[in-house]
């Protein structure tokens, strides 16, 4: 068989990794290199060129989707099945190593796994077991810390404590944890890796027929693995083995969840005699682009170097829009995405990349409004998210105390001691008596129908919603917001969480009092006699959650993609908006705090830009809700990393109005009727109360126009026109 074929249609570069000399080799695989390829290509040549048995590869990849379809092309390329390879996920082949050796595992035959749910069950379990407060410790902090330590090879009698409350506490919960699931035969994802690293070292025969049998090992995204990964992989290959590493240390965006970026940094040093080879041609980008890529990521230190390349065109510069307010970016971007399908292309084509969680928001009303079809990419709508349900929750409480679901979602969340068999109770008296849980709470407590330990929980927690509701009365529907967050303790309970997803969860909460307060418009205006109430308003905004929910978007059909950065990764779409491009947003305000983290904010960047095959644009706002306050950013700093030349400014159409105050754009998108309100976007206006401002969005005609003004005492606000009385100054 001429196996020459398998070179066929690969640059230099390419054909090199392929057929590479038996020894270890670093292929560092750019952005769009061909990196998958690479290593289809190269497996196939070991078993086609080298004559290794197919049972004598190891190919390590970092999900069950991209083993399957390296799986699935290596069959493809040799015309036979590999089914019994050993192609897979770390994970995945660590637990198929112990289903096959049980025994020497000390595991029984028949032992479980345990998926997150489960673990976090356990968890759950051990900490009541321990008295141990879930309101003070949440539980899935406490998951947290167990794969932590696992992940870093370290069982509970190995974490050091000292005088840390945390570390004290977290152990006692790790002992406990660990007894339980050797108790039980109970295996969870961290112990597959750990489990197995173990049985390497306790185990010399063991260890010696697997090196035996396992000459070529193959690992994908290596810039990705952690200790305990690349520990197992180090033992594994011993001195002998044929390692071939291929990853992008220029992509490696997932410090915060273990991942080490030393482990590519080192790999030539641990491994001896290794060939390091670049793919730098990059098949996926236009120049303008990858050049952009190429300056940007010049700014990191210890970098193992490359330069991206394409013999493609250089394509158009990269857009760039300072918008007045978040409001005013989405409805940008809203509407190029919208010139995009109108022009012929697909919404398929589109993704909107975020920093955080958060700003999906906005940019979600603004697709709705737009009717442009979206899905968020691995990951839910806004107001689909656990703690905006929660915060939601309380609520809809404080408006309607008989509402079931409401009261089901939140009387033990924050937990609070209130366990299911008290809920059950509450729950058959309520059926029993045609009644909601909230009266049927009450009954029970004035009854006696409920132990006295439970009553007392159940009356906390009525108490809990009264109080909140007594100090809401004067209350605008923002400040009603966070009153219910901070008061319920979902602030403090979901911010226990440690890493990206505690940040997230707070982020998406501080965004609930953002939407609250745009709800209501902010209005400043004495409200007539026969207008709504603010209970009323709170009513109008949960059923306007409620549509929002209910308006399901791109069932089936092409739709545009949202999602944030970090989820991006491995992803290209020929139109990306990398929105949010200012200081504290991207990079994150937390990246100051912790040594390499702005390097890693900056990989992160990188990843972003590279995800374009053709058009790219960075968005940026002059003033943007965050936190529930306005912050005034200033633009990334990794804007001004990027050559000038590679970048052009473009407005949402109209053009610039000068004026004493600076400059501002005009929107011709914006919804205000200018010659019937007699202002502009831009226009500097007087405010009995609060001074000086300028006009920086409008929306509506007439009476009911409202125009937000940007004044230099008192911030932003939105007023209405009919009541307002601005008086212009220019």
């Amino acid at each position: 068989m001429d196996v020459t074929r398998l070179l066929d249609g690969l640059n230099e570069p390419q054909r090199e990794a392929v057929a590479a000399p038996s020894g270890n080799s670093l292929v560092i695989a750019g952005a769009g290199s061909g990196k998958t390829r690479v290593l289809v290509h190269r497996v196939a040549w070991l078993i086609e060129a080298e004559g290794v048995s197919p049972h004598g590869v190891l190919a390590v990849t970092f999900t069950n989707k991209a083993a399957a379809e390296m799986r699935q092309r290596i069959e493809e390329l040799l015309d036979l099945s590999v089914r019994t390879m050993w192609v897979g996920t770390f994970h995945g082949l660590a637990h198929r190593f112990l289903r096959m050796h049980w025994a020497e595992a000390r595991l029984p035959q028949n032992f479980q796994i345990l998926d997150a749910d489960d673990q976090l069950r356990l968890v759950k379990r051990v900490m009541r077991t321990l008295d141990i407060d879930e309101q003070k410790w949440p539980a899935r902090q406490a998951v947290w810390f167990i794969n932590a330590q696992k992940d870093e090879g370290k069982r509970a009698h190995e974490v050091p404590v000292g005088d840390d409350l945390f570390q004290i506490t977290h152990k006692k919960i790790y002992e406990n944890y660990e007894a339980l699931c050797e108790q039980g035969g109970l295996v969870d994802f961290a112990e597959l890796l750990l489990r197995s690293h173990e049985l390497w070292l306790t185990d010399a025969g063991l260890l010696a027929h697997y090196q035996q049998r396992f000459h070529n090992i193959l690992v994908d995204e290596f810039q990705d693995t952690n200790a305990i990964q690349y520990a197992w992989l180090r033992v594994l290959a011993g001195q002998s083995a044929n390692v071939m590493a291929v990853g992008d240390d220029d992509q490696s965006i997932y410090g915060w969840r273990g991942a080490k970026i030393e482990n590519i940094q080192r790999f030539s040093q641990d491994f001896a005699n290794t060939t390091s080879i670049r793919l730098e041609q990059n098949y996926r980008s236009t120049g303008t682009v990858l050049k952009a890529a190429n300056a940007l990521i010049g700014n990191n230190f210890d970098r193992l170097g490359k330069e991206l390349w394409t013999a493609g065109e250089q394509g158009d510069p990269i857009r760039v829009y300072s918008a007045y307010n978040d409001l005013d970016e989405a409805r940008f971007i809203a509407q190029r995405a919208q010139e995009w399908i109108t022009a012929g292309g697909s919404a398929a084509d589109i993704a909107i990349l975020y920093r955080s969680n958060a700003q999906s928001r906005v940019l979600e009303e603004a697709m709705l409004r737009a009717q442009i079809p979206y899905r968020i990419y691995g990951g839910q709508r806004f107001f689909e998210r656990a703690e905006i349900k929660n915060a939601l929750a309380y609520m809809r409480l404080l408006y309607d105390r008989h509402s079931d679901t409401a009261f089901e979602r939140v009387v033990n969340t924050p937990p609070r001691g209130i366990g299911e068999k008290t809920i059950e109770a509450v729950r058959s008296i309520a059926r029993g008596r045609s009644v909601s849980l909230w009266q049927a709470s009450k009954d029970a407590i004035a009854d006696g129908d409920l132990a006295a330990r439970a009553r007392d929980k159940i009356s906390v927690f009525l108490g809990l919603i009264d109080d909140m509701d007594a100090a809401a009365k004067a209350m605008s529907l923002h400040e009603l917001a966070d009153h219910c967050i901070d008061a319920s303790g979902l602030m403090e309970y979901h911010g226990r969480e440690r890493g990206e997803r505690g940040l997230a969860r707070k982020e998406n909460l501080e965004e609930l009092v953002s939407a609250c307060r745009q709800f209501s418009g902010e209005l400043v205006f004495p409200a007539p006699a026969d207008e709504e109430s603010d209970t009323s308003m709170l009513a109008e905004f949960l059923d306007s959650v409620a549509l929002d929910a209910g308006e399901r978007q791109a069932d089936g059909g092409p739709a545009l993609q949202m999602m944030t950065l970090h989820s991006a990764k491995g992803l290209e779409f020929p139109l990306v908006f990398l929105s949010g491009m200012e200081e504290g947003l991207f990079p994150h305000r937390m990246s100051a705090q912790e040594p390499g983290r702005i390097e890693e904010e900056r990989r992160l960047c990188y990843v972003g830009i590279t995800r374009a095959m053709q058009n790219l644009y960075f968005t940026h706002a002059e003033t943007r809700r965050m936190h529930g306050t306005d912050a005034y950013n200033r633009p990334s700093r990794f804007l001004q990393e990027i050559p000038k030349d590679l970048m052009e400014e473009v407005r949402l159409g109209g053009s610039v109005q000068r004026h004493s105050g600076g400059s501002a754009r005009v929107s011709s998108s914006g919804l205000m009727d200018e010659a019937a309100v007699g202002l502009r976007m831009g226009q500097r206006v007087l405010h009995a109360k609060f001074g000086e401002g300028v006009v920086v969005q409008a929306e509506g005609s007439g009476e009911r126009a409202r125009v937000q003004v940007n004044f230099a005492q008192a911030g932003a606000k939105w007023l209405m026109m009919g009541y307002a009385n601005l008086e212009t100054l220019d």
